[in-house]
């Protein structure tokens, strides 16, 4: 897409106010300035910016500074008298659009364009344009940079580095140049060429080392809504205890979602839906799949997109799922997904719209997003989010066996540098049966508190103490468990 042959085209369709949300102004400025050099030649029409700062400017011709009109209304009155056309760019106006005299004064403008070309450009990061003006309005979302403009921009930024500082060349490694320039896609330009020049300026060079705190400013400058958590470094969750089965597959699509031209055949994978018992790991299943494709994570919280106020609901979610778009490829978490779309009592128009929103994206999307839905209980799920073909498979999460116990045992002493030839780890997991993930867990840590108030180090004898005070929720809530594993069987896949 041609940026500035689409705004031209825009122009030309005399409409008299082009609506602009972007916070790019330098950008559509020089954008808008190259339009009136090129129309020169034929019909000549001069171009003029406000701000409520230094009012209003001419942009197309050198002149001395002559700020006039900072008030808001005065240069509206003064644009409704001009009798010659003419091209205004208003920036930030949107907060006047209230004031029923500035909305009659634009209404005006309108009116006469069709005698006198009086094009209104109101540009704002938001513009919420009153009804009555609607009809005359059209909107125009200037394209994002491409790649071959991104490339141009980050050469820009290498070349300004060897300006500063003579002498001297930026380092460059070809791969993490080329990481760096599809990692900077859904930015602005001047976004993008900041978060170049800052890559490139901290250390001279362009390196693997530069893309996690690219990464990690794209998301906060993209996540301004709040619904999302990120999370860069996943490999080490690689490693958990147990999930084989589900590290098999993972790592077996894993081509197909890099992109990797020996999988291009291959249809990129969707998404899991994780099922099971509480604190049996379905969180770290999450974190082990992006650590596993070895891209971002990203966990959507449908506590905070929820809004009392009427579409504020459905915006927050778009804007997430739009902002997963754009951080792609990544790992998109949605933790406890019936609680977000399965009913929340009243809100029951609010829940469908929002199913409805997530169900038209599932199918719709293009971008590398992988989607990993926890939930705790499917029976709550509407049938048309787990029917065949939104999800590429169903998981189920289960206790863990014996020798997975161990293995989690073990990694939750050595996480704590205890060493594990002080303790009986068979024995202990023998004992630990119904326990899941998060009690062996909480089992090492409380029994740590125990040697450390008897000041004696840990041993076995400390674990097994607590294992024989803790009742697991097996065995507290085990009707309800046995019912959710016999659902399972030959309905999902075991992780193990």
């Amino acid at each position: 897409m041609d940026a500035n042959h689409d705004l031209e085209l825009i122009l030309r369709s005399r409409t008299p106010i082009v609506i602009i949300e972007s916070q790019d102004e330098a950008r559509i400025l020089e954008l808008l300035q190259g339009i009136t050099l090129r129309r020169a030649t034929k019909s000549y029409i001069p171009l003029f910016r406000w701000t409520i700062t230094d009012g209003l400017q001419r942009l197309d011709i050198a002149l001395e500074p002559q700020a006039i009109n900072s008030n808001p209304t005065d240069v509206l009155k003064h644009i409704r008298a001009v009798s010659k056309p003419g091209m205004y760019v208003l920036l930030d106006f949107h907060p006047f659009l209230d004031d029923p005299i500035n909305v009659r004064l634009l209404k005006d403008i309108c009116i006469q364009f069709r005698d006198i070309e009086r094009q209104m450009i109101l540009m704002s990061h938001k513009v919420t344009i009153p009804s009555e003006l609607e009809s005359f309005c059209v909107r125009f979302d200037i394209a994002l940079p491409t790649e071959q403009e991104r490339v141009r921009i980050v050469q820009k930024a290498v070349d300004a580095y060897s300006s500063d500082n003579p002498g001297s060349r930026v380092q460059i490694d070809p791969k993490a140049h080329h990481l760096l320039i599809k990692n900077l896609a859904g930015l602005s330009n001047a976004d993008t060429a900041r978060l170049a020049r800052n890559a490139i300026y901290v250390d001279g060079a362009i390196s693997k080392s530069d893309l996690p705190n690219v990464m990690q400013a794209k998301y906060e400058l993209l996540n301004r809504g709040g619904a999302l958590q990120f999370e860069h470094d996943t490999a080490t969750f690689v490693d958990v205890g147990g999930l084989s089965r589900l590290k098999a597959w993972l790592s077996q699509r894993r081509p197909a979602f890099r992109g990797d031209e020996s999988a291009s055949h291959l249809d990129p994978p969707k998404g899991i839906l994780l099922l099971g018992i509480q604190g049996c790991g379905k969180s770290l299943a999450a974190k082990a799949t992006a650590g596993i494709f070895g891209v971002p994570l990203l966990r959507l919280d449908f506590g905070a997109i929820y809004d009392k106020y009427h579409g504020e609901t459905e915006r927050k979610l778009r804007e997430s799922l739009n902002t997963a778009d754009v951080m792609s490829p990544c790992v998109l978490w949605i933790d406890e997904i019936e609680k977000g779309i399965a009913g929340r009592g009243g809100e029951t128009g609010t829940t469908q719209r929002v199913l409805g929103t997530f169900l038209t994206w599932m199918a719709e999307k293009k971008s590398h997003v992988f989607i990993v839905a926890t939930a705790n209980d499917i029976s709550t799920l509407p049938p048309e989010l787990v029917r065949k073909g939104r999800f590429d498979e169903i998981f189920f999460v289960d206790l863990p066996t014996l020798e997975i116990r161990a293995s989690i045992l073990a990694i939750h002493l050595s996480n704590r540098h205890q060493p594990l030839g002080n303790f009986d780890i068979p024995r202990l997991a023998a004992a630990m049966e119904g326990f899941s993930g998060a009690e062996i867990e909480q089992a090492v840590v409380s029994a740590l508190y125990a040697a450390h108030a008897n000041r004696k180090p840990l041993d076995t004898e400390f674990i097994r103490a607590e294992i024989q005070q803790t009742r697991p929720l097996s065995v507290v809530l085990s009707e309800k468990i046995s019912q959710m594993r016999t659902w399972a069987a030959g309905r999902t896949v075991s992780c193990d």
